[in-house]
């Protein structure tokens, strides 16, 4: 029988019609939690909230025994978590939605909003921002003073001057009262951008490393507002001659002491991380910022449980992540092999599971015992997930004290070492936007490095050869892969061997529109040292890297994770409540401490959390245990090349040479060095033909700066700039 026009009306959608209803469903929602969780922090400070909505909500949460902290819960905790399982559902709808429809939607996306993200801000205190950025930078500002303008007005029309109180003293310590509180805004989103492996950050399009700048804007904030907070009660109390009240640790109110503390451990965080100090002594920054800790729990026990209910999301998710990561860290993966290239510079292989994906610029955690037991540092990811599926490899510039000793470990061993080096990972973290550099997003890259700044490119190179080579891509747009101009700057000729890392293993990149300009500033006459090698014997207890649960995680794992460990601790809470605190109170005197209260609430938090992040490690280990010993099993590859010692012989000022004699005819072909000078990124860019030109920088801040006003001067409207630079 033939088909009718008619008989299709009624059919019900096709798979990936209902996977994109379901996933912009899902997009819809989180904008609305998103968007209610910030109107009620615009409530909380008028009169509605606090005579009518306040009562209500406190009825309607008095059943469950959770106390003054039900209604926060409800309002200002339980959203959060709610849009965290959403994003996590959205992520993972994502992943198995019509590639080819995506990838058009985000050309679309790109091309409407490349005004927007355009770079407007470029050397400021505030680094390069785009307009997007800005915007919402104003808009965040505005935010801040209409909470604390409410706050204001709302106190000092109700305020009552007490025997021997001046107005403005009454009126200095209710505004001292509302700075703490707009910062407690500042502080639980303090937490979002510094959790790694939160859905949160892809959800509107960011990684952990681009999100960086975020935590440090807020991080300046929240200083700003707490130690403002603080100085309005110092000058009360010095003006009334109460400065013994700076003592004082009272039983079931605020008290002073924690809330001091508190802001001593954040102003010796914000002091050292300053830009000046950070460079000059990174390590002195790193174990400052551990100061995170005391931070927050002299905070909980200065506001006690319930206020602290303010900042309990951006906290719980923090702790969720971290407790992750520390998961994944107490293994020691498996180090097949360490690579010194001619530039010092040392290359660390590892054996993954097959399994584990990751994007291009991906960043990877390294912690190397025998050189630091305490300091973790990130660094690109430069093996293709796909073009190499058993090996993941990282390049480290000996820049600090940290890669310098790492640098004289590796060096001092034999080539014919027979013994282990016992490194942890955390990661790798893939960003959300590498999927642009591989699609049909751009009609041509430009990517422009600086010494070491070439890593993030290899890896976007190798991926884009996979794609070339099999014919596949991750959506169909994408099979047709981009021209590349790599513009890279060195500063001896020894460095050039970070190029050769460019071709994978597995293949070569002829069939690639690849064109790349090398420039050496400097010139050394000495020959350089040959590439050295060194082979790790495997280890039995050494575990090949993997996601932190295990093969077959995914988001919906994450999501499940977070609500069980959320519901654990409402159900300790509860239980505390009911039957420990809710018996004790009554009047004052005999109401149960603060300090006790809040101490328990995080205790639960602490336990809530590692049991249930805990238990799902476990499980996902034994699950993926034959995978890690297949992988156990495999003698991990080591580059089937090893760079040499390229061009020894001297160039002069200004002087262009081909590269001849590489392993690699097609690299050889595509490649010009140029010597004695920098390059005329202007010139290079502007000259740049397309409809739409992505630029890609990395390297020292004042080229990326530089570069980014180039693209941001208005003389071509087809460059699109896009720092992949590490921005602490």
């Amino acid at each position: 029988m033939e088909d009718t026009p008619d008989r299709g009306k009624n059919r019900a959608p096709s798979a990936p019609a209902a996977t994109a209803a379901a996933r912009n469903t899902m997009l819809l929602l989180a904008a609305v939690l998103f968007v209610g969780w910030i109107l009620m922090w615009v409530m909380l400070s008028t009169r509605t909230y606090s005579s009518s909505w306040a009562p209500k909500l406190a009825m309607l949460t008095d059943g469950a025994k959770f106390g003054k902290q039900g209604p926060r819960i409800m309002i200002f905790v339980l959203p959060v978590v709610i849009l965290y399982v959403v994003a996590c559902v959205y992520l993972h709808l994502l992943k198995g939605g019509d590639p080819d429809a995506q990838s058009r939607k985000r050309r679309v996306f790109s091309t409407g909003m490349a005004a927007w993200r355009r770079p407007v801000l470029v050397g400021g205190p505030l680094g390069i921002v785009t307009g997007i950025e800005l915007a919402f930078l104003l808009m965040f500002l505005a935010l801040l003073v209409w909470c604390y303008y409410a706050f204001i007005s709302l106190e000092f029309s109700k305020i009552r001057v007490k025997p021997g109180e001046k107005l403005w003293q009454a009126e200095m310590q209710k505004a001292g009262m509302r700075l703490g509180t707009v910062g407690s805004l500042c502080c639980v989103l303090l937490f979002f951008p510094v959790a790694r492996g939160s859905p949160l950050l892809p959800l509107v399009d960011l990684s952990s490393e681009s999100s960086i700048k975020y935590h440090v804007w807020l991080g300046h904030i929240v200083m700003v507002l707490f130690t403002a907070h603080g100085l309005c009660y110092i000058l009360v109390w010095a003006s009334t001659d109460q400065l013994h009240s700076m003592l004082t640790w009272a039983r079931t109110r605020v008290s002073i002491v924690p809330g001091e503390l508190a802001l001593l451990s954040g102003l010796a965080m914000w002091a050292t991380a300053l830009p000046r100090i950070r460079r000059r002594m990174f390590e002195l920054f790193y174990y400052a910022h551990h100061l995170y800790i005391p931070f927050v729990v002299f905070f909980a026990l200065h506001v006690g449980v319930t206020t602290f209910c303010y900042v309990l999301p951006g906290v719980f998710l923090f702790m969720v992540d971290r407790c992750l990561r520390c998961l994944q860290s107490r293994n020691r993966v498996r180090l097949v092999s360490a690579r010194i290239l001619p530039s010092q510079d040392v290359e660390l292989n590892f054996s993954k599971i097959p399994s584990l994906r990751f994007e291009p610029t991906s960043t990877l955690f390294v912690n190397v015992p025998c050189v630091s037991r305490l300091q973790w540092h990130p660094f690109t990811v430069t093996s293709s997930g796909r073009f190499e599926p058993d090996r993941l490899s990282v390049v480290i510039g000996r820049r600090g004290d940290w890669t310098q000793k790492l640098y004289k470990t590796v060096s001092s061993l034999p080539p014919s070492f027979d013994g282990r080096l016992d490194v942890s990972v955390e990661g790798p973290y893939s960003p959300a936007t590498s999927t642009g550099f591989l699609g049909n997003e751009h009609d041509s890259l430009v990517m422009v490095s600086g010494g070491i700044g070439i890593t993030p490119f290899i890896s976007i190179i190798r991926e884009l050869a996979y794609i070339h080579i099999s014919g596949t891509a991750p959506d169909e747009a994408s099979a047709k892969t981009p021209s590349i101009l790599l513009v890279c700057v060195f500063k001896t000729s020894a460095e050039l061997a970070m190029l050769e890392l460019l071709v994978p293993d597995s293949g070569g990149i002829s069939g690639l529109d690849l064109r790349i300009e090398a420039f050496v500033t400097r010139e050394r006459a000495d020959d350089e040292p040959p590439c050295q090698e060194v082979r790790f014997k495997p280890c039995l207890w050494d575990a090949p890297v993997a996601s932190v649960l295990g093969p077959n995680s995914s988001w919906l794992w994450h999501a499940v994770l977070v609500a069980a460990s959320f519901a654990v601790f409402l159900a300790l809470t509860a239980v505390l409540e009911r039957f420990y605190v809710y018996p004790v109170n009554g009047d004052e005197e005999h109401a149960y401490p603060w300090a006790a209260r809040t101490m328990l609430s995080l205790l639960f938090l602490c336990v809530s959390i590692a049991g249930v992040a805990g238990a799902a490690f476990l499980w996902s280990k034994r699950s993926s245990g034959k995978e890690a010993k297949a992988a156990q099993s495999v003698d991990g590859a080591t580059p089937g090349m090893s760079p040499a010692p390229l061009l020894r012989g001297r160039g002069t000022g200004g002087m262009d040479r081909e590269l001849e004699s590489l392993p690699t005819r097609s690299l050889e072909q595509v490649t010009n060095v140029h010597f004695g000078h920098r390059p005329d990124l202007k010139r290079m860019l502007l000259g740049i033909d397309g409809h739409n030109v992505g630029v890609l920088a990395s390297g020292p801040p004042r080229m990326v700066e530089d570069i980014a006003a180039i693209c941001s001067s208005g003389l071509r409207s087809n460059l699109h700039f896009q720092s992949l630079s590490f921005t602490w």
